[in-house]
């Protein structure tokens, strides 16, 4: 005898075949993640194993620069190289820091530095004079410290600019100081950044300086990083470092003894003709430039060597040349 179905179960029938035996046990196992858009195209783990790399010589090379300038030991270790939004760079820096920027070129792009007050004050007394033990309650920063704690940064620039080199070509100078209200303008809160934390120890004192790089330079680094290969492979050996120094002690530089620049009009130029004497706002028995590669090096006197004429060097010069920048 067949049975007859009613309507209401051949509609659970038709439904039980389009969800399949597992239809049911597979919607329940559905799992939902949350999905958020800004952290999207974060870099791949080999890709911060090379930037953390490369940043590790940043402390070493740091650690050095400041050991040598203050005279006292320093220790620094990176304790994060990673991508952040600028917003979580502002929620980890105390309001109570120094603050500064950094200008980056040619890609023109301004980056955030925060120092706790813990290293701070140390080193201002240091650089005073001071053993840099003393402890020092947190305050506001006067201008005088301000600008002393600027040579500081001055030297974070120049060796974090000397660390990228090896990468890409990027001139990173100090810009200004900026008060926390002013900080929070340099970026936009959900832009990306590189975050960089050094932790810094001297004497008895610790504290971290952190560094936000906007995300033009990010992209920048991580091109260049992808383009040239493992930031590793490139690392010279000893005996490479050696080679290359004895090459450079055997090249060669053009030398020559010149008068420093000195202005002149041109009504002065149109007037001058054979036998006429041009007066140089430069002292008869004092030094002239002594040039290495075009560039004045030192001021030096001409003397008589042998059948020769040389040059006894004096000291060095502090000519400012056409670059603008103060011969060292």
């Amino acid at each position: 005898m067949r049975e007859i179905l009613n309507q209401e179960e051949i509609d659970a029938l038709f439904s039980a075949a389009q969800q399949g035996p597992k239809g049911a046990s597979a919607a329940a196992k559905k799992n939902v993640v949350p999905c958020d858009l800004r952290r999207s195209g974060l870099p791949a783990s080999d890709q911060l194993g090379v930037l953390t790399a490369l940043h590790e010589s940043l402390a070493r090379r740091l650690g050095i620069s400041l050991a040598v300038y203050l005279r006292v030991p320093f220790e620094i270790n990176l304790v994060s190289a990673e991508q952040l939004t600028f917003e979580e760079f502002l929620s980890r820096a105390p309001e109570l820091s120094y603050f500064c920027s950094l200008h980056v070129m040619p890609i023109d792009a301004r980056a955030a530095v925060q120092v706790e007050p813990s290293l701070v004050f140390p080193v201002v007394d240091l650089v005073l004079g001071g053993s840099g033990a003393d402890p020092i309650k947190p305050r506001e920063f006067t201008e005088i410290e301000e600008q002393i704690f600027e040579t500081i940064i001055r030297l974070v620039a120049r060796d974090l600019q000397s660390t990228w080199a090896a990468v890409i070509e990027l001139d990173v100078r100090f810009d200004q100081r900026q008060q926390y209200a002013q900080v929070q303008n340099l970026m936009h809160p959900h832009e990306k950044i590189l975050y960089l934390s050094l932790e810094i120890r001297l004497l008895d004192a610790r504290g971290t300086l952190n560094m936000a790089f906007p995300a033009v330079v990010t992209n920048a680094l991580f091109r260049k990083l992808s383009s040239q290969g493992s930031f590793l492979e490139r690392i010279p050996s000893a005996n490479s470092r050696k080679r290359l120094r004895e090459r450079l002690l055997d090249s060669s530089f053009l030398a020559d003894l010149s008068l420093p620049p000195s202005p002149m009009k041109i009504r002065e130029l149109l007037a001058l003709a054979p036998g006429h004497v041009l007066p140089l706002p430069v002292p008869r028995a004092g030094p002239i430039c002594f040039n290495i590669a075009g560039k004045p090096m030192f001021l030096a006197y001409p003397v008589d060597h042998g059948a020769k004429k040389g040059a006894r060097i004096d000291r060095r010069s502090t000519i400012v040349p056409a670059n603008g920048r103060e011969a060292k």
